[in-house]
């Protein structure tokens, strides 16, 4: 067999055949079309030359419908398997401070993150509108790629589907992530007592305001950047010095407001916060004056709500301080037994009020 392949590849015809498919993986075209969904030629060009340049890793590199792991390495990290997807669908694709790309990555990885485990794989499913400029693809993809390798995790495999024009707004990213949780880590609201506290690592409602200022749709200007960032490494900190954090969530859809009573819910306790405490740009609190808005339910990508024994508090809190997604980190408020279920707001004036769950809302389309 070993001679018949040696003697194929001296073969003219055969060395004309992989000259022409090593040269026919570079995609040539300038934007996506339907046949780039097609299962076909182009569809393979298109991942060749997009995805598996850019994610380009052993495990992605065999090109099967799935990832395989050994299962032995992984039970090495912890006893317990962190699993969660999500979908991102923001408008416009690249806003101040990050983009789609780096979005899906960083937001998969705090899912994971904030059960305390270890990210280490992604999938990366794309749905691509006919029309959209190969080069807008390429740029999503490479900042996946910066981001996934930043963090230390890699995208291990993937879908891609091409609708008609029209039929979707230019690219939507679905992300699935797998994590190791340590042993003996247990993370949930239905941790949360009476006398814990709450922190959260640093200004609220960045990326929320920044989303609003790049649609251009108000004649603001403002250097506020989204706030997107991985929080895994800083949640391995905190977990060291605190293995018995009781609840933890990233706060993106609805902000801190919407955690909050998540947490008041599940674990049928009042939660109070101090307005004065809570990390707020000026500009960030200037545009919610003037359009109507509360920081409190504005969208965040690199916040972190923790709640922790007392004891802990400022153990936890210089931890969060000596790392860099956590230099304003901040005690916030308290878990008390009553109200259940109901999260008050001491305002700057001295006076209470109730932090209610977002009805409707804000900001369509900020991840």
């Amino acid at each position: 067999m070993e001679v018949y392949k040696n003697q194929e590849s001296q073969n003219p015809l055969f060395q004309k055949i992989e000259q022409v498919r090593r040269r026919s993986n570079k995609i040539k075209d300038t934007h996506i079309n339907l046949s780039h969904g097609s299962g076909g030629k182009a569809m393979r060009d298109l991942i060749d030359d997009v995805f598996v340049k850019s994610f380009d890793n052993p495990i992605l590199s065999q090109l099967e419908d799935q990832a395989s792991f050994d299962l032995a390495n992984l039970a090495k990290l912890g006893n317990r398997l962190a699993f969660t997807t999500d979908s991102y669908v923001v408008d416009p694709l690249f806003f101040p401070g990050s983009d789609i790309g780096e979005l899906a990555v960083n937001g998969t990885i705090n899912d994971l993150a904030v059960s305390g485990a270890k990210p280490l794989y992604l999938t990366c499913s794309v749905i691509l509108e006919e029309g959209l400029p190969v080069e807008t693809l390429r740029r999503v993809a490479a900042s996946m790629q910066a981001a996934a390798q930043k963090a230390g995790v890699q995208i291990v495999t993937g879908d891609t589907k091409v609708v008609n024009r029209g039929c979707a707004d230019k690219l939507f990213i679905n992300t699935a992530g797998i994590g190791i949780i340590p042993t003996g880590i247990d993370i949930s609201p239905s941790n949360i007592q009476p006398g814990d506290v709450v922190i959260i690592n640093g200004e609220i409602g960045n990326h929320g305001t920044a989303i609003l200022i790049a649609r251009g749709e108000l004649e603001l200007e403002t250097d506020i950047e989204s706030d997107c960032q991985p929080l895994h490494d800083l949640v391995s900190e905190i977990i060291k010095v605190c293995p018995e954090i009781h609840a933890m969530r990233d706060a993106t859809r609805g902000g801190l407001a919407t955690v909050l009573n998540e947490f008041a819910l599940t674990a049928n306790v009042g939660i109070r916060i101090n307005e004065n405490a809570i990390p707020v740009r000026e500009e960030v609190n200037g545009m919610c004056e003037i359009l109507g808005l509360d920081p409190l339910y504005l969208a965040n990508e690199g916040k972190i709500v923790i709640v922790a024994p007392k004891e802990k508090a400022e153990l936890i809190l210089s931890t969060m301080k000596n790392h860099p997604t956590g230099k304003q980190a901040s005690i916030i408020g308290e878990i008390i037994p009553t109200p259940p279920g109901i999260v008050l707001l001491k305002t700057a004036f001295g006076a209470e009020r109730i932090v209610d769950m977002l009805v409707g809302d804000q900001l369509p389309r900020i991840c």
